[in-house]
């Protein structure tokens, strides 16, 4: 009998940023360590983490995510608590690095966090460079999604 292989597909909580995908077109995704403190990751298994107005900054060759909530673990006591809007630290390559400050550089490009999760006990979370859409931009991707759930539901109720 064949050894099952561990997949590194991330399993278990996934904190996700839909509203980046309707406000921004995402040219390019990397994925990233996180550090975290104990209650923290505590608190992100149990999906207490906002990203909505999260985004990332290059200071001084590390990366930062700023502006994400991770909030405060219930069962902690108060002297192990940590603070909720801390910037947490971005493991990447230097390589990697100096690629995304390059991307930044450039008007109108940002880092924006698209997902937080799990992989292999590991909490990552997956940047992507992203470039802001215009008012039309959202409109004609809100007219695209409806077109496509109509042709969804037309198929259906023919079969």
């Amino acid at each position: 009998m064949a050894k099952k292989k561990k997949s590194s597909e991330p399993k278990g909580v996934r904190i996700a940023n839909r509203k980046a995908f309707h406000e921004y077109h995402i040219l390019e995704k990397v994925e990233a360590g996180l550090s975290l403190s104990g209650t923290e990751v505590k608190s992100l298994r149990a999906g207490q983490m906002k990203i909505d107005e999260a985004y990332a900054r290059v200071e001084q060759g590390e990366v930062y995510l700023v502006g994400a909530t991770i909030s405060a673990y219930a069962q902690a006591a108060d002297g192990m608590q940590h603070e909720p809007n801390r910037d947490r630290k971005l493991l990447l390559h230097r390589r990697q690095i100096r690629q995304l400050e390059a991307h930044v550089r450039q008007k109108g490009k940002t880092l924006v966090p698209l997902a937080v999760y799990f992989k292999n006990g590991w909490a990552k979370c997956e940047l992507g460079v992203a470039e802001g859409k215009r008012q039309y931009d959202k409109r004609e991707s809100i007219k695209k999604r409806d077109q496509q759930r109509e042709m969804s539901r037309e198929m259906r109720r023919r079969r």
